[in-house]
């Protein structure tokens, strides 16, 4: 890691193959494809298990999370990092959500996201083509200043993000969020140096392929691209 490069320390809770549970702390560059994998969910959400909402700080691997298509899968991964969203040098903002922003109960209360939550919602642009298809649109891609606004508080905030054992879309508040997935050309983009390190931090995989497949397709904004253009080689 070049020592300008500032660096963040990341913490997982998994669940191995073995059924062993993984606990472990690792500090790594400050650039996208290692912060987008811990920077969905803000410290509060509450997660809708088979036995009711759960705070997503509470979770632990092996809790069964209940699904957008009905069905339950076992909570797999926990990666969660402190952000301070007003920091003058990398302001990252979250993103607030008023009740009923997206429809009746959507969500049930206001919620708060991290900068790289995506919802399964269809933007007014794609509504009405033939395609009728299902999307995952970066919530911050929706805000309008006035139900979903950006906030910047300028303590600390602990963020979280999740994985299944594949890439689904979760309950949260009545919005449909997705788990994390990589992308399906991130890791092969990535420069070789951060490889391991990345892959590392995921002990329920042994290569990128074991993310499996998208579950939805995720608009392409001007906004993504630019949080998934991969990092230059740092010297």
């Amino acid at each position: 890691m070049n020592e300008d490069t500032p660096a963040r320390s990341y913490e997982i809770v998994a669940k191995r193959n073995d059924g062993s549970v993984f606990i472990g702390q690792d500090r790594a560059p400050a650039i996208p494809l290692f912060e987008n994998a811990f920077s969905a969910f803000a410290q509060g959400c509450l997660v809708m298990t088979v036995t009711g909402e759960v705070a997503v700080e509470d979770l632990h691997p092996g809790d069964v999370i209940m699904k957008a298509d009905g069905t339950s899968a076992p909570l797999i991964w926990i990666g969660s990092s402190s952000f301070i969203p007003a920091d003058s040098g990398k302001r990252t903002p979250l993103v607030r959500v008023m009740a009923d922003s997206l429809g009746a109960g959507r969500p049930s209360g206001f919620i708060t996201f991290g900068p790289t939550a995506r919802v399964l919602h269809t933007p007014l642009h794609m509504r009405g083509d033939d395609s009728d298809q299902d999307v995952f649109t970066l919530m911050r891609d929706l805000v309008d200043g006035v139900n979903i606004i950006e906030i910047a508080p300028p303590t600390p905030v602990r963020l979280y993000h999740l994985c299944l054992e594949q890439h689904a879309a979760i309950s949260i508040g009545g919005l449909h969020i997705e788990t994390y997935h990589p992308g399906d050309t991130l890791t092969r983009d990535m420069p070789i140096r951060y490889r391991e390190q990345f892959l590392g931090m995921f002990p329920h995989i042994k290569n990128e392929m074991d993310f499996g497949k998208l579950c939805h397709p995720r608009v392409s904004t001007k906004a993504e691209v630019l949080m998934y253009t991969p990092a230059p080689e740092l010297t």
